[in-house]
Parts: C-alpha cells; structure tokens; sequence
C-alpha cells in the first residue's frame, strides 16, 4: 500500500474545499479498520461544509476530510477486531457511539450521548481511505453494489422515519422530496401505506416521487396543501412525516393530520415555532415523534431487507455518478435540482 491518498479538504474556516494529493493513509487502532472507499455519496451536511454556513460553523474543525456515506473495502483491521475481516465489503454507519453511556448501554448507540460523527468531528470519507471504529461498519451483502451501500446511511434515516410512522393500511403524508424523502416515500410504499402524498416546491423532485411510488403529489409553491390533502383523504392524513425541517411545513402538517393522527419529525429546523398545543395536539390527541438517524443495526437490516424485496427502487434514487475529481460538479448538479444522491467515486 503506498504511504499518501487523496481527497476533499476543507482547509480551512471560510467556504470552499480542495484536493489534496498528499493525504497520509489514515492509523488504524485496535478497535478500527481501515476500509478503501469505493463509492460515496453528498449529503445535505456536505453542502453545509463546502458552503461553510453557521451549522459548519460551530462543529467542523479545519482542516478537515468530510464527506459520511460511504462503501468500500476492508483492507486492515485494528488487533482487537473480529467483526470483519480483510477483505469484506461494508458501509459506514456515521454516529460513532462512545459505548459507555447510559443510551449505549441501553441499546440506543444511535442517540449516544458523546456521539462523535464522521466527517464532521473526525476525518471522512471523501478520499482513497478511510479510517473508522468496527462499531460503525456494518457488512454488505454479496449481491450489494458500491454505489447501493453508499447511500444506504441516508436510506436508513428515511427508513427509521417510516417504521417509527407505522404506515401499513394508512394515509401518509411525505413532506419534503429529496433523496431522504423519496426513499420515504419508496419505503412507505413497499410497507403497505395505503396512500402515500408527497409535497415539495420543485416539480423535479414531485416528479422522482412518482416513481418512487408516491399516488399523488403536491406542488407547495402552486397548490393549497392543506385544502389538496383533505380533497384526496376525505377528512385529513393518518401520517405526516417530514423531511424538510421547514418550520411553515411542519406548522402545516399539524393541520394535515385528522384527530388521533400522527406527526414524525425528521428534518432539522433552523429555528424554533410557535404552535397551539391545545388545539394541534391536546385536542387532537395526536402522537409527536421526532427521529434521528438509524438504529443500530435493526434500520440496516430494514435497509437491506428492503432493496432485496424487489419492491424498492434505490436505483430512482440516485441522479448521478461522479469520479471524486469532479466534486465540485456533483454539488452543482445539487443546486440545479437534481432530486436525488450524487455519488462520487475515488
């Protein structure tokens, strides 16, 4: 193996990145592996580093390998691992729990209270390799292609919205159509929602929900969601999920939903709202939910368990391949519209 890779650096507190050709290849401690990457995907995250907003701010120190979806190949692991051996395939969870708290031992590594994420506290996965804890490799199976295990973290984030909604034989609102929310709508689908709504303000991505298999769309920019999801429901949704984190949205779904409905928060607001406990939940005995990443390792499993159905299309979900060189295109296509992952290969 030679001595240096390369990557995408953010070198330093200001927007922008830049390759390095220089990088070293990444230690490995006992408890880590070393894993070449072979496809690796942009997340709404990324775009908050490379355009270093006050979210980036305030969590990425510079200079900083980012990037946190990712498949590849174990090629070193640590003394005291035996989970994986040289040689497997595997995709990253990106929460690294610290295994010692009181969420860890209690079986909700997914909500540590020391999370550690990848890429943005330590370094990522846009580069040759990548270095990480066993505790976040989950192993693909054989039948499983780079670019499909590199989007699975963000499918599990869709997925643990979906089973935290308990859709089946129910009317489900998707808020929001980006990758996240469009696998949403796939897995909503594939577990027999009995309807599934999805709303967004670009027709682009309404359009990608269709075939992810949404049954009707609505255009926020051109439409009365509220009055169009009571004509197509009769008398209000059993579900809202949202994956937009737009404070008006979620301000919405509190009307879209009929008394006894449910609510899923996904999406990251940027701010707080006022709304009417009496009347939106209180009265309504509405059940509030908020979700964050995946569970370890039931929603993988859910993952998987989902493309190999044959009833989820995660190929609708993927817009574009990319070498890593061209970076800077894939997050063009990004801002264009583009409904779907941008996947960059090393």
């Amino acid at each position: 193996m030679k001595d240096t890779m390369y990557g995408i650096v953010k070198p330093a507190p200001e927007p922008g990145a830049v390759i390095r050709e220089d990088l070293p290849i990444p230690e490995v401690g006992p408890r880590d592996i070393l894993v070449k990457v072979r496809a690796t995907a942009i997340c709404g995250t990324d775009q908050h580093i490379l355009a270093w907003t006050e979210y980036a701010q305030k969590r990425v120190p510079t200079p900083m390998v980012f990037g946190h979806e990712f498949s590849g190949d174990v090629v070193k692991i640590g003394d005291a691992v035996t989970e994986v051996q040289v040689g497997d395939v595997v995709a990253g969870e990106t929460h690294i729990p610290c295994n010692h708290c009181h969420m860890c031992e209690t079986d909700n590594r997914h909500i540590c209270e020391n999370m550690k994420i990848i890429g943005v506290h330590v370094p990522g996965s846009f580069a040759e390799y990548i270095s990480f804890p066993v505790d976040c490799a989950y192993k693909l199976p054989k039948d499983f292609s780079y670019e499909h295990g590199a989007v699975l973290e963000p499918m599990g984030v869709a997925v643990h919205g979906v089973d935290a909604a308990q859709v089946a034989g129910k009317t489900v609102v998707i808020y929001g159509c980006g990758p996240i929310g469009m696998m949403a709508v796939g897995a909503a689908k594939a577990w027999d929602a009995k309807q599934v709504i999805a709303i967004d303000v670009v027709q682009r991505k309404l359009e990608a929900a269709k075939d992810m298999g949404a049954d009707a769309i609505i255009n926020g920019k051109e439409t009365d969601v509220v009055a169009e999801v009571m004509k197509l429901t009769g008398y209000g949704a059993d579900i809202v999920i949202d994956y937009t984190g737009n404070l008006g949205a979620i301000k919405t779904a509190f009307s879209l939903i009929h008394k006894g409905g449910r609510i899923v928060m996904v999406g990251l607001p940027n701010g707080t709202m006022e709304i009417d406990p009496t009347e939106d939940i209180i009265y309504k005995e509405a059940t509030v939910v908020g979700v964050t990443g995946r569970l370890m390792y039931k929603t993988w499993e859910q993952c998987a368990e989902l493309i190999n159905s044959g009833k989820f299309n995660i190929g609708a979900a993927i817009s574009g391949v990319y070498p890593l060189r061209d970076y800077q295109k894939a997050f063009d296509a990004i801002h264009e519209g583009a409904p779907g992952k941008m996947v960059l290969i090393p």
